[in-house]
């Protein structure tokens, strides 16, 4: 369904997975990929936005790299240059702004593990970002600085796994309380009995299909309430 394409970043060019709806239009929104890459499981996810009518543009933050092996994963997070990453970002935004096929007037990011923590931060920083959803969000925020306030009449969504703390872990509750503060919309979830990825269909271990697919509505009521 979709196709690889390149997009202006950071003086220069970056790299993602695009995948457009079979009308040929709608609302834009960005997938940030987990610690592993921008493997086919997340071409799967954007490929399923765009199933639901969402023009979905998932960036390969790591540049060509990808891994399946957990400590390989956890040196290329290690590694991962946060400034490159916001600019990935806010460079995937401007992209899909300026596509013909997107038809929303500011566009939605969603991500997951690595990449929740990214999503909701990018909304901290791009002006075009107005609706930011995390699962299960991994990284400390004080890798990120995020400026909590610039989410003055954004719109935030996180989903928390049991077996992360679910929404009492400290991470979760500082950005609940500062996207809160700064005047922005933020709704958050719990999903008792789950585990960290529980949306990873490819992974048997962790999936759970019942919050993998309650989550996946609550996201796109989200996304469809902003973005139209």
């Amino acid at each position: 369904m979709g196709e690889m394409v390149e997009f202006a970043s950071n003086g220069g060019t970056a790299t993602g997975y695009l995948a457009v709806p079979e009308s040929g239009q709608g609302p834009g929104v960005i997938v940030v990929q987990e610690w592993w890459g921008l493997v086919r499981h997340v071409q799967h996810v954007a490929d399923r936005f765009a199933a639901e009518g969402f023009v979905a543009l998932a960036p390969d933050l790591y540049h060509g790299v990808s891994t399946t092996e957990p400590d390989d994963a956890m040196r290329l997070l290690m590694g991962l240059a946060m400034d490159t990453a916001a600019k990935d970002m806010a460079g995937a935004a401007h992209y899909l702004q300026d596509r013909v096929e997107v038809t929303s007037s500011g566009v939605g990011i969603v991500g997951y593990c690595m990449g929740g923590s990214l999503a909701l931060w990018a909304a901290t920083f791009s002006t075009e970002i107005v609706a930011a959803i995390g699962y299960y969000p991994a990284v400390p925020w004080e890798r990120m600085e995020p400026k909590w306030s610039n989410y003055q009449g954004k719109s935030a969504m996180i989903h928390c796994s049991e077996a992360d703390g679910t929404s009492q872990a400290a991470g979760i509750q500082q950005a609940w309380a500062a996207i809160e503060a700064a005047g922005g919309d933020v709704e958050v979830f719990d999903y008792p009995g789950t585990q960290h990825a529980f949306c990873n269909d490819d992974r048997p271990e962790v999936y759970d299909e019942t919050a993998s697919g309650l989550s996946f509505g609550r996201t796109l009521d989200l996304l469809r309430r902003r973005l139209g």
